[in-house]
C-alpha cells in the first residue's frame, strides 16, 4: 500500500493559495520524522529549459517547499539541476550555455533565494565533480551512472518534478527527472542505447544515492503540458488542478501519469494533430533522438544509435518506465489516494483511483 496525497487548486488561484496547497500536500504525505534540526536538504526540480511553469517546476511550489523545510528545522537547503543539451553543452573541455541563467529566466532562482535556499549548478563545478553510482543488478546500463558530488554532502533529497508530455519519453514526471542529475557521458549512453531508454529511466532512480536519501516527491500540477513537451506544448489549466505528493516516486508517478492522461482528454482536438503533437510519428521520434545523440556525442554516435520505439501510453499499465520501476522497488504499489484539502472533487478522486487500480 502506497499513500498519495492530492491537494486541489482552483483555476486562477493566487500564489498564496497555491503555496497553501503545496504545503498541505507535503505535510500530509510525510510527518518529517526523517528531518532532524540542522539537516541539509537537496531539492531537485525539473529545469530542462528556461521556460516558465509548467515547462519547468513551479517557482511558487519551490518557494513553498523551501519555507516548509525551514519551518521544520532544516539547515542548509540547496536547489540544483543541470539543463538539457538543447540549451547547455557540457563537455570535459568546456561549457556552452548556463543552467543558472535558465533558472533565473523562469523565476525559479529568485523564488528559491527569497525563501532562503542556495543555488547549485552541476556543470559549474566541472567535469570532475561527479562520482560513479552503480546501477542496480540486472540493469540495462553498460556503465556506472555519473551523479553530482554534492549529493554526497546532503542528508536528504526532495524531488519536485512537473507533470507533462515528453516527445521522446512519452511523459516527464518524477522518474524522468533523474536525467537532470547525469553527466553528459551518462546522458549519451541513455539516448544512444535507446532501445532500453524507458527501462534505464527507472533504473537511474534505483542508484544508492537516491534510494538512501530521497524522502518526498511533490508535483505542482494545476497546470500541465498535454502535448509535445518537454519545453513547450499545449498548457491545460483545469477548473480544479492538483498538487500530488508521496514518499514513493513510483506511486507518485502512477497518479501523475493518470492525471496527465485525463488532461489529454480535455485537450482540444486541433492541438492533438501531428504538427502540434509530433511524438505521434515514430519517424519523428527516432530522428529527434538521433539529433539529441549527435549533440551529446557526435554524428557517428547518432548513426550508431538504436532506433527509439516510442512508448504509446493509453493507460498507466502501458508505461514501460513504471513497469520497470515496479520490478526495482518491490512490486506494483496499491495506491491509497487521500485528499490533503477539501478542494479535490470526489468524482476526480474516483477517476484517478479507478485509473490507478490494476484490473479495474
Amino acid at each position: 500500500m502506497a499513500k498519495v496525497f492530492l491537494a486541489g487548486v482552483r483555476k486562477g488561484s493566487s500564489e498564496k493559495l497555491v503555496r497553501e496547497a503545496v504545503r498541505a500536500s507535503a505535510e500530509t504525505a510525510t510527518d518529517f520524522s526523517w528531518l532532524s534540526k540542522g539537516d541539509s536538504v537537496f531539492i531537485k526540480p525539473a529545469l530542462n529549459s528556461g521556460n516558465n511553469y509548467p515547462a519547468t517546476t513551479s517557482q511558487v511550489g519551490i518557494k513553498a517547499i523551501v519555507e516548509l523545510l525551514r519551518d521544520r528545522g532544516a539547515g542548509r537547503i540547496v536547489l540544483g539541476d543541470m539543463s538539457g543539451v538543447e540549451h547547455l553543452k557540457f563537455r570535459p573541455d568546456g561549457i556552452s550555455g548556463s543552467t543558472r541563467s535558465l533558472m533565473e529566466r523562469c523565476g525559479m532562482a529568485q523564488a528559491a533565494l527569497e525563501a532562503g535556499a542556495e543555488l547549485h549548478f552541476f556543470e559549474e563545478m566541472g567535469w570532475g565533480a561527479f562520482y560513479e553510482d552503480p546501477p542496480p543488478s540486472g540493469s540495462h546500463w553498460k556503465k556506472g551512472i555519473m551523479m553530482p558530488m554534492i549529493l554526497k554532502e546532503m542528508d536528504h533529497i526532495v524531488l519536485m518534478p512537473r507533470c507533462g508530455r515528453h516527445a521522446l519519453a512519452g511523459s516527464t514526471l518524477g522518474l524522468k527527472a533523474v536525467v537532470g542529475y547525469w553527466r553528459t557521458d551518462t546522458r549519451l549512453e541513455y539516448h544512444k542505447d535507446s532501445e532500453s531508454l524507458y527501462e534505464k529511466t527507472a533504473e537511474g532512480n534505483a542508484v544508492e544515492s537516491l534510494i538512501k536519501k530521497q524522502r518526498l516527491v511533490v508535483s505542482v500540477a494545476h497546470k500541465i503540458i498535454t502535448t509535445y513537451g518537454p519545453d513547450k506544448g499545449y498548457v491545460l489549466e483545469p477548473e480544479t488542478g492538483l498538487v500530488i505528493a508521496s514518499q514513493s516516486v513510483a506511486a507518485h508517478d502512477m497518479v501523475s501519469q493518470a492525471w496527465l492522461l485525463l488532461g489529454r482528454l480535455q485537450t482540444p482536438n486541433w492541438e492533438l494533430v501531428w504538427f502540434n503533437d509530433p511524438d505521434k510519428s515514430q519517424f519523428i521520434v527516432n530522428m529527434a533522438n538521433r539529433w539529441i545523440v549527435s549533440m551529446l556525442g557526435n554524428i557517428v554516435d547518432a548513426f550508431q544509435s538504436d532506433t527509439l520505439i516510442k512508448n504509446d501510453i493509453k493507460t498507466i499499465w502501458e508505461d514501460r518506465t513504471l513497469n520497470r520501476a515496479y520490478q526495482l522497488f518491490g512490486g506494483r504499489p496499491v495506491i491509497d489516494l487521500k485528499a490533503a484539502n477539501d478542494l479535490v472533487p470526489e468524482e476526480l478522486k474516483k477517476s484517478l483511483t479507478d485509473m490507478t487500480t490494476f484490473g479495474s
